[in-house]
């Protein structure tokens, strides 16, 4: 939830939180957003790494594609963070591919906020 709160708090739209324990053993949650800009993308990626390290003492794995442009995954292990842009997501259709994985609310039910901005 904190990968989430740090994209909500960049800005980022479509925020979705996939579990998928018990589906696969490789990893237990995505982190799926999207940003409108490369710049925003780096942002949020460069956020969530340091909220990652500061709040909770992880450090990331690896991360891919955050030269490329319009998607960025970051692999905290357990958690795996995507960041596209609108036409990156669409064409890799994570919510679609991984769609037995049971969505988690964010923001969590009863807060109140901007999700789905």
């Amino acid at each position: 939830m904190l990968a989430a709160q740090t994209a909500d708090d960049n800005r980022a739209r479509e925020i979705v939180v996939l579990d998928l324990r018990g589906i696969t053993s490789v990893f237990d949650f995505f982190v799926i957003a999207s940003g409108s800009s490369v710049r925003q993308l780096h942002a949020i990626a460069d956020d969530i790494e340091r909220a990652a390290g500061d709040t909770l003492g992880e450090r990331k794995i690896g991360i891919e594609g955050y030269a490329a442009g319009g998607w960025c995954l970051i692999d905290f292990g357990d958690v795996v963070v995507h960041l596209f842009d609108d036409d990156a997501r669409e064409y890799y259709g994570l919510e679609e591919l991984w769609g037995t994985a049971k969505r988690i609310p964010y923001p969590p039910l009863g807060v109140a906020g901007e999700s789905g901005r």
